[in-house]
């Protein structure tokens, strides 16, 4: 976070992950606090991190701490043309055991907790739903990977003005996810259809 990824098309953000510097800067050397950074813990405060940043930090906790950069064009008709720096594991130095509780509460999160109307049958999603507040309407968002065991996909949806993640992001993804995998969509348990969300008008 707060850096680029260096996926292969122009115009990539980094965010921004505030450094004490950037606090020192604001607040000056020794003016701020425990109390000024903590709302970083829940993605608040100075924090932004793109959709591709989202999904790429799904891809880490999913592989137990590497990813691979993103990019878009692996091969040419028949020709394979992915350069060598997409292919390369990039670890993040964080020990692989501590993924195993996270990826706990992930699968929490959609079996049982906020994303339960998402649960897709017979796929294990591990997800996380997020509420980002804004002046207007709070953004909708929702980041995931799956299947648990040997994921396949990762992904982040940002509804804008929608509420909260549980109610549009995690749908769209759940649908999106096993429509990868499975190459259909199947009857949820809870009622939600994709055409409720084709058909919906989220724009001011």
């Amino acid at each position: 976070l707060g850096s680029k990824l260096g996926l292969d098309m122009p115009g990539e953000s980094r965010g921004n992950l505030p450094t004490p510097l950037h606090y020192d800067n604001m607040y000056k050397a020794g003016g701020w606090h425990s109390s000024t950074i903590i709302s970083l813990a829940i993605g608040q405060g100075e924090l932004a991190v793109t959709p591709l940043q989202m999904a790429n930090l799904e891809c880490t906790i999913a592989n137990h701490g590497y990813f691979y950069k993103p990019h878009l064009i692996k091969a040419i008709g028949a020709e394979n043309v992915i350069k060598k720096e997409y292919t390369e594991r990039n670890y993040v130095g964080i020990d692989s055991q501590y993924f195993e509780p996270v990826i706990n509460g992930m699968q929490a999160v959609v079996e049982n907790g906020t994303a339960a109307r998402s649960k897709i049958p017979g796929i294990v999603m591990c997800g996380k739903t997020g509420t980002a507040q804004t002046n207007g309407e709070d953004h909708s968002v929702f980041v995931a990977f799956a299947p648990r065991d040997h994921p396949k996909i990762a992904i982040a949806v940002v509804v804008e003005n929608s509420g909260e993640g549980a109610d549009w992001a995690a749908p769209i993804a759940s649908f999106i996810v096993e429509k990868y995998l499975k190459g259909s969509i199947s009857a949820r348990e809870s009622g939600i259809t994709p055409e409720y969300f084709e058909n919906a008008n989220k724009l001011p």
